[in-house]
């Protein structure tokens, strides 16, 4: 057990250039502060998998940088689902993240062989369950840019005929975007996509 960036990069930045295949579960680019200090998108020449959540998406600088880490060969998927924030490393170690509550985030670095398996069969089953970057971007082309504003309309309680009118949107379209920024968000009713969208740290 690690606690803070600072420890963890002591103790794990080597991991980060032993060349062998890495598996990333985090909400954002931001959760792995020593993975960017290591990590650039550049040319990958073994398996690099990361997997994210939508919120990624929703910020121009991240996506940009997502996208340009497939682009650089790294396959990237995108799950509306809960995730456990983890770095594998091969079948050598990983990293599971906890949480923030005493003020440092703490991380457990574990390298028993079947403790690692283990973590890699939760990863490996995350995995097959999400999308792939592309994919899920194809389907959220439309919805991105009036994401904020429709989670706005959600939050206040207004009726759908007014917040059509509010975005410019006719009534079935507005519906529409709705349904399908529901689906980028993992959520079955309206209630639950604002619940995810303040997980994902949208509103």
């Amino acid at each position: 057990m690690v606690f803070g960036e600072a420890e963890l990069f002591e103790r794990a930045a080597h991991l980060f250039t032993a060349g062998e295949p890495v598996a990333c579960a985090a909400h954002d680019l931001y959760a792995w502060a020593v993975a960017r200090q290591v990590s650039r998108p550049t040319p990958v020449d073994f398996p690099v998998r990361k997997l994210y959540r939508p919120a990624v998406l929703l910020d121009p600088v991240q996506a940009r940088h997502v996208r340009e880490l497939a682009r650089m060969g790294a396959q990237v998927r995108i799950t509306p689902s809960e995730i456990s924030e983890t770095l594998i490393f091969g079948e050598r170690a990983a990293i599971l993240a906890g949480d923030r509550s005493s003020g440092e985030r703490s991380y457990s670095v574990v390298t028993r062989p079947d403790v690692v398996r283990g973590v890699t069969s939760l990863f490996d089953a995350a995995w097959r369950s999400a999308t792939d970057l592309a994919v899920f971007e194809a389907r959220f082309a439309e919805v991105r840019p009036l994401a904020p504003r429709i989670l706005d309309m959600l939050a206040s309680g207004c009726k759908d005929e007014t917040a059509a009118k509010t975005l410019g949107l006719g009534l079935r379209t507005y519906r529409r975007r709705v349904a399908e920024l529901m689906a980028v968000l993992g959520a079955e009713s309206r209630f639950q996509a604002g619940v995810r969208a303040r997980d994902f740290g949208l509103v």
